[in-house]
């Protein structure tokens, strides 16, 4: 892109459509909260510490929780930064996305209620897994269309794609072992490094 080129404006229908995407994980991010607020209906009754020591899963799956919608949210608007214009499949994939993230306060909630051997942890993985392919498959399509970009460099799919190919593992690993739990997902700890190492070998 040439240096002072203005960048172009992004449509007004898609500003809008990205508002409104933008809205539903805000929704979901405050349905995270809920459980934790009855939860605190058991106070007074018991200590601050005891109820923190009884409820200490949840407390765990709420902040990790959290922490996954955030991550993928920021994932989301890096890679449609450089979008102007509508695309049937982006929005396509966004809604799909956008229902995964919906979606995963159900087993975030599965999760604090289970026992061992119920495999709630593979389902939250697999969640976890669909809004992450949703991601890449966005990513894919922003780097492949030029036009309806504004002319800034789109971001590189392979940061989605090694994410995307980590948590399929991760999901495997979880289902196989069961007693793993999200451990697997300490895989994605990886993912710079081997993103890194795939970007070294293209330029050679």
């Amino acid at each position: 892109m040439v240096e002072n080129e203005p960048v172009l404006e992004r449509d007004r229908d898609l500003d809008r459509f990205l508002t409104f995407i933008d809205a539903i994980v805000a929704i979901a991010v405050t349905l995270l909260i809920l459980p934790l607020v009855e939860i605190a209906k058991e106070f007074p009754e018991i200590s601050l510490g005891e109820l923190l020591r009884r409820h200490t899963g949840e407390i765990f799956n709420f902040v990790l929780s959290f922490f996954v919608i955030t991550q993928l949210w920021f994932a989301q608007h890096k890679i449609v930064q450089t979008v102007v214009k509508q695309d049937r499949t982006i929005i396509r994939c966004l809604v799909a996305w956008a229902l995964t993230v919906v979606i995963l306060p159900v087993p975030t909630a599965l999760v604090a209620a289970s026992r061992e051997g119920d495999m709630i942890e593979p389902l939250y993985i697999a969640t976890m897994t669909l809004s992450s392919l949703c991601l890449t498959v966005t990513a894919i399509r922003v780097a492949a269309a030029p036009g309806i970009r504004d002319g800034r460099t789109p971001t590189d799919p392979v940061d989605s794609i090694t994410t995307t190919v980590i948590m399929v593992f991760a999901l495997v690993l979880s289902a196989i072992i069961p007693v793993a739990g999200y451990l697997p997902l300490l895989l994605l700890l990886l993912s710079g490094r081997i993103s890194a190492l795939i970007r070294s070998r293209r330029k050679r």
